[in-house]
């Protein structure tokens, strides 16, 4: 018998293949963390056709993005490819002294599994972390005081 506890708590994440036309594609895929697997070029015609991964959880309005940034010319198939095991830990906090000399007391970086975690959440309308007011002192009401 096991417990849950005693279970490692890896984040799974989706992945696509993406069969794309190519265009300005490079710089869609890279700001949605995708990769480049394979491209070539179609015989007979002047398509040029890459095949890439990108995270399930990047991919939504991508067909969108790319189809604006492209101006309609570059079309995404996508199929699901695999699962794929992300090693960040969505908690982490720098917890040793070596840690807290290296990033200090909040690592200003992405974690990329609390990202995908928490747009989940705010999806299915979970709570999250987020803070709903930045500059509470500097908000203010639009009618005039009389």
């Amino acid at each position: 018998m096991w417990l849950f506890e005693d279970i490692e708590s890896d984040i799974l994440t989706g992945h696509w293949l993406l069969k794309l036309i190519l265009g300005k594609l490079y710089a869609a895929l890279g700001r949605r963390g995708g990769r480049i697997v394979a491209s070539d070029m179609q015989t007979g015609s002047a398509s040029f056709r890459v095949q890439a991964l990108m995270p399930v959880a990047e991919s939504f309005k991508f067909a969108l993005e790319l189809r604006t940034n492209t101006s309609g010319l570059a079309a995404p198939q996508m199929l699901f490819s695999h699962w794929e095991t992300i090693d960040i830990d969505p908690f982490w906090k720098p917890r040793t002294e070596e840690e807290y000399l290296h990033w200090g007391e909040k690592w200003d970086g992405v974690n990329r599994a609390k990202a995908y975690m928490d747009s989940v959440r705010a999806r299915k309308g979970l709570a999250t972390d987020k803070q709903l007011v930045q500059h509470a002192e500097k908000q203010r009401t639009l009618s005039k005081n009389k």
